[in-house]
């Protein structure tokens, strides 16, 4: 039987006798609703009741009155549910700059103005310019988001939209070092220090040219042995939300790397972190977090400890893809490496998808 204190209790339809109105009590407010017992107020009534359990039983406020902090924590609830945990890094770092200028602001009064200047703080504190664009595009889906759930008024989309982004060396924001393949010295330095199993993950990335995030999530369940070259399907991957999926090819090499922790169970991580206790080891398995595996910024955290043991310049596994593009460009051209890394942009047309994972497939039966 449901426990009855975790039933959402409706605010009541009732008379007010003074008035002979209805009326209805939502988060200690009262909402009049017309002339008791007529059918207007019982679908005013209606229409209050399902937008406060749409606001997640959160109080309703007309727009003018709401400011830019109750937004930012309104739209963060709604993130937090709707994209994914390296999606919401981002998301967190653009929410709290804005806070920190408009905490205060009526979130009515959100223009272009304010986004202008939240995108010069950002200047002037040396984020790249390619950054600063994606932050101020997290603040204007958030005013659209708001837009829509009608907590601003509708036109506050549209004149943030008149916001552009800054363009390449027209701006005072410093260009993004282009990203390069990670040094096979800085590679062999980290593969050297590096604890099980993170040297098997940078293995395993070199040869499939995978995302880190894609890594990270592999599990037993999620692989295709039966054919050859095996077939990684990931649950969750960049471009989900576009409805794609992603096939990644595994082939002979680094089947062999997988083989040693295909042990795990069907919906396990194949890679787990150890619990160090004493003068032994304990796998993650055995711990509450057995599913989870390494995270992303875990699998990225433990790579840099490894650098500085071997004293050469730390580098994000993100780059470990460039490494893998570099080869398989040389060798297949560069359908071969879209095919093989899954750039969403290459694959226009299914006939084009087909071709590309039988590109794919080719190449990790030869160097995979």
């Amino acid at each position: 039987m449901a426990n009855n204190s975790t039933r959402i209790r409706i605010p009541k339809y009732r008379l007010h006798k003074p008035s002979g109105q209805a009326v209805v009590t939502i988060t200690g407010r009262d909402f009049y609703l017309g002339p008791h017992g007529t059918q207007t107020s019982k679908d005013h009534y209606d229409r209050l009741v399902a937008e406060w359990l749409a606001a997640g039983r959160t109080s309703l406020q007309s727009a003018e009155s709401k400011t830019v902090d109750e937004l930012v924590l309104a739209y963060w609830q709604h993130a937090e549910s709707y994209y994914r945990a390296v999606t919401l890094h981002s998301l967190r770092q653009a929410l709290r700059g804005f806070r920190r200028l408009y905490g205060d602001t009526p979130a009515a009064e959100i223009g272009p103005l304010a986004l202008k200047t939240f995108r010069q703080v950002m200047v002037e504190r040396g984020l790249a310019r390619v950054s600063i664009n994606k932050y101020v595009g997290w603040i204007r889906g958030m005013v659209r988001w708001a837009v829509e759930e009608e907590l601003i008024p509708a036109d506050r989309y549209h004149a943030v939209s008149a916001v552009r982004n800054l363009r390449a060396n027209r701006s005072e924001a410093k260009e993004s070092d282009p990203i390069t393949p990670v040094p096979q010295k800085h590679i062999d330095g980290a593969l050297e220090h590096a604890h099980a199993p993170i040297g098997d993950m940078i293995r395993v990335q070199l040869l499939t040219g995978m995302r880190p995030g894609e890594l990270c999530g592999m599990t037993p369940r999620d692989i295709d042995a039966t054919i050859a070259p095996w077939i990684y399907t990931p649950r969750r991957h960049k471009n989900e939300h576009h409805g794609k999926t992603r096939s990644i090819p595994i082939g002979p090499r680094a089947q062999s790397i997988l083989e040693q922790h295909l042990h795990a169970r069907l919906d396990e991580a194949l890679f787990r972190p150890v619990v160090r206790r004493g003068s032994g080891t304990i796998e993650a398995s055995l711990t509450r977090q057995a599913a989870a595996g390494y995270t992303t910024a875990g699998y990225r955290r433990a790579i840099n400890r490894a650098c500085e043991l071997a004293e050469v310049p730390s580098w994000s596994p993100n780059r470990l893809r460039h490494n893998r593009a570099t080869e398989v460009r040389r060798q297949f051209g560069i359908d071969g490496a879209g095919a093989v890394l899954g750039h969403s942009r290459l694959e226009t047309t299914q006939i084009y998808a087909e071709r590309s994972n039988e590109i794919a497939s080719r190449i990790a039966r030869l160097s995979g």
